[in-house]
């Protein structure tokens, strides 16, 4: 099979969706690779590694588009690439497209096949840690005084509390930022519907500054916090919230919102995903950063865990093709969004009022 990387265009995105090590792979089973000039150096791979990988260069997205029968990115598909795609072509991405009609409109009217990465991670995306831990750090960032922070330091001295910080779910995004906050001595309360994951953290974290509640508690905590980290990905069909716009009323003017999962009007109402070059705003005088694409800040180490995790399913794809492949594979079906004009995505299909057909039914068809 031809298999395409472009570079990704996504503002300041650095991670690409392939390494070469991967791509030796894939060019072992009997594939054809084709990478866009450039789309490696912001993770620190030049063409030619590339080339030594056995990997074609070509000089634009456009050619990439082109030439390739399967795509694979890191980030969703942008108005700029929406004339490339073709009805021949096979997609994985992240494509986040229940918030997205824009895009999903887009790949059902060109009849492609797409898969969502996002939903095909058995066990997680690898890059849900690095944006737990990216994201904390921002936060601290953010709670200094000359950005408008309390001035806490993150450590106690003379006396003086360490920053107090409050992480909305346990999960790995919720895990990662925990690593960051706990080891530079800042305060914690860690809040998860999940009894288990409270008690397991608790645990894992019983020598630090840490404290597990129920998320029930969670309005009884915000006066003190310096940082409010949302590590939870709220269903997009939901109208209710875990921080309701009146709810900011009982933050401190200096308290910082860092929207990790960042779904518009979803855990945090007053979120919005934003870029890292304008990445905070304010809203009821709260400041958020809710960057959409965190991971993009490290991308030597975020793009070879997400290269490593998709490769199974690329190599599956490759060899079966894509139905055959969700066929056989439960998780990769679940990230199948569209075929042939079809819709088979339900969360999009549920948030977007629209017809669908369920993957289960259109794969056994």
């Amino acid at each position: 099979m031809k298999i395409g990387i472009p570079k990704e265009i996504k503002s300041q995105e650095g991670r690409v969706a392939l390494l070469p090590l991967q791509v030796k792979e894939l060019i072992a089973d009997g594939n054809s690779v084709f990478v866009q000039s450039g789309a490696g150096l912001p993770s620190g791979i030049s063409d030619d590694g590339y080339q030594q990988a056995g990997a074609s260069i070509l000089a634009s997205g456009a050619d990439v588009f082109a030439t390739a029968e399967f795509i694979i990115k890191v980030k969703e598909i942008l108005p700029p690439e929406f004339d490339l795609l073709r009805p021949e072509h096979i997609l994985l991405t992240n494509i986040h497209s229940a918030n997205d009609r824009v895009q999903l409109d887009q790949l059902i009217k060109v009849g492609l096949i797409a898969f969502a990465a996002e939903d095909t991670h058995q066990y997680g995306s690898p890059n849900c840690p690095l944006a737990g831990e990216v994201g904390a750090f921002e936060g601290i960032r953010l709670s200094l005084a000359p950005h408008g922070g309390s001035g806490r330091h993150f450590m106690s001295h003379f006396g003086a509390p360490a920053a107090n910080a409050i992480v909305l779910g346990l999960g790995q995004v919720g895990r990662g930022a925990l690593r960051t906050l706990l080891s530079l001595g800042i305060t914690v309360t860690g809040l998860d519907i999940n009894a288990a994951a409270r008690q397991q953290t608790a645990l894992d974290w019983h020598n630090s500054n840490f404290t597990d509640a129920d998320i029930s508690d969670l309005a009884a905590y915000l006066p003190d916090a310096d940082m409010i980290f949302n590590c939870v990905m709220w269903p997009k069909h939901r109208d209710d919230h875990l921080i309701s716009r009146s709810d900011l009323a009982l933050l401190k003017p200096t308290a910082v919102i860092v929207d990790i999962s960042c779904d518009e009007g979803g855990a945090i109402e007053t979120s919005r995903p934003t870029s890292w070059q304008d990445p905070v705003y304010v809203e009821e005088g709260i400041r958020h950063f809710c960057v959409d694409n965190i991971p993009g800040a490290v991308p030597m180490t975020s793009s070879a865990g997400y290269a490593a995790a998709l490769l199974p399913h690329i190599k599956s794809i490759a060899r079966n093709g894509a139905l055959e492949a969700a066929r056989q594979n439960s998780w990769l079906a679940k990230g199948l969004t569209c075929v042939n004009g079809t819709l088979t995505y339900e969360e999009a299909a549920r948030v977007q009022n629209r017809d669908f057909t369920p993957v289960d039914t259109f794969l056994a068809t």
